[in-house]
């Protein structure tokens, strides 16, 4: 079973960006986030290179299983918010609470 990193990102400057948030797109196996141009520019600035998936609210629904199967299968997938930590509200909270439902580590 994988693991949902659950990603706090810079608001403005990239330069923000802490070693742990660093560390940890390093070594997850694919990445979700909420604007997938955001995310691509902050890969970029750290040199890394993963898959990248939309992931806001409009998509939210479609995409519970999807994510969880990725999870089931033992990859660790990282939760991208646009700037700062608004996912554990919003779009966010409704893959955290289905993912506690089923037993998936967070």
């Amino acid at each position: 079973m994988g693991t949902l990193y659950i990603c706090a990102t810079p608001i403005g400057n990239l330069s923000d960006i802490s070693s742990r948030l660093t560390e940890t797109l390093e070594s997850v196996d694919c990445i979700y986030g909420e604007d997938t141009r955001r995310v691509i520019k902050l890969l970029n600035h750290l040199n890394i290179e993963k898959p990248v998936y939309s992931y806001f609210v409009g998509n939210e629904h479609n995409k519970l299983n999807e994510i969880k199967n990725i999870l089931d299968s033992g990859k660790d997938v990282a939760l991208l918010s646009d700037a700062g930590t608004p996912l554990i509200a919003d779009p966010g909270s409704e893959l955290v609470s289905y993912l506690v439902d089923n037993d998936v580590k967070i």
